[in-house]
């Protein structure tokens, strides 16, 4: 754990050790995700009838449908005629895809109270998918053997284990809003699949078992990730800041995605930003592990809980992996 950067991780439930087939229970992703809620409400003193909009981000349900937000609305006791929607699939891009629906909405209704909600629970896929792992291969080796079905199902086994030390479980929660004191919502760019097969560097899919009423769950983390992340943030930074090095360079902080550490510090040296500048990121990494969608809410609000901002003041969030997609959005005090 710690070559990634972790040192800690919360996990929100153990995976059942019975070898007959268990529903999985939504419950603790429901609980999860309605104390962020609770909190985030509870700190701008709003109530749940005082939410306008829904906004859910998330990979992992243990429903595929209804989706986290029709789970929600009652959970929160928000107005049941509440506007909803659902994002799932985007992981580490999700917060700024958040950010960016809530934005366009208070556009059209600037009197509403946005709620957003990210999950980062991961550990529905990956604790169930080293239950009874054996012998577990070095990289190093796996790379030495000749049978290409060996090969791959050694390097399977490999990527499960470290997606299981490197996956933490959180969720997040903020209120979006036109009125009140917070940083703005700036510009918010997005980048995906530059080349026809790049999403196929990180994901999670299923495969048939061939029995009836089963299915199989495969992930992959390919060795081209902290290449790609670097090529896609600098794309999505490109966008944001044009050829104005100079605006860049003042960013106070970085909200940089908990990819993991060898990815944290390749996009550090590539983009020339200060280890400073984004200590929060390898802290919430460290802490907590890579908590996808949900990491960049968890870097912002230990950035803007520890650090003094004055007016005029930035902050860029990065996020990026599978999909493949990047995102850059510019907050500003």
């Amino acid at each position: 754990m710690l070559n990634l950067g972790v040192s800690n991780r919360h996990l929100i439930e153990q995976p059942s050790s019975s070898k007959q087939e268990t529903v999985m229970s939504e419950k603790p992703l429901i609980d999860l995700c309605t104390r962020a809620c609770e909190n985030a409400m509870e700190k701008v003193s709003l109530s749940a009838d005082e939410m306008g909009y829904l906004i859910t981000a998330y990979d992992v349900n243990p429903f595929l449908s209804p989706g986290l937000s029709q789970l929600l609305v009652p959970k929160l006791r928000l107005e049941r005629h509440v506007r909803h929607v659902n994002v799932q699939g985007i992981a580490s891009t999700a917060f700024t895809k958040t950010l960016e629906l809530a934005k366009n909405h208070l556009a059209v209704h600037p009197d509403d109270n946005v709620l957003v909600c990210v999950s980062g629970v991961s550990s529905y896929w990956f604790q169930n998918q080293v239950q009874g792992l054996k012998n577990v291969m070095e990289i190093g080796e796996i790379n030495t053997i000749t049978d290409r079905g060996q090969r791959e199902m050694e390097l399977r086994k490999w990527v499960a284990t470290m997606q299981f030390f490197l996956f933490g479980d959180g969720a997040a929660a903020a209120i979006v809003s036109r009125k009140g004191k917070g940083i703005e919502v700036g510009k918010i760019i997005e980048i995906t699949n530059v080349e026809e097969k790049d999403y196929l560097a990180g994901y999670s899919r299923l495969a048939c078992v061939g029995e009836p009423f089963k299915f199989g769950f495969y992930s992959h983390l390919d060795k081209e990730i902290p290449k790609l992340g670097v090529k896609y943030t600098g794309l999505a930074l490109e966008q944001l800041f044009g050829k104005n090095t100079e605006k860049m360079n003042a960013v106070k902080k970085w909200a940089v995605h908990t990819g993991s550490q060898k990815i944290l510090d390749s996009l550090a040296e590539h983009h020339g930003i200060h280890h400073e500048k984004l200590k929060e990121s390898h802290e919430v990494l460290k802490d907590c592990g890579n908590l996808a969608g949900a990491s960049l809410p968890f870097i912002l609000e230990k950035i803007t809980s520890t650090n003094k901002f004055s007016k005029g003041d930035a902050i860029v969030m990065l996020g990026y992996g599978w999909g493949f997609s990047a995102s850059a959005g510019l907050l500003q005090n």
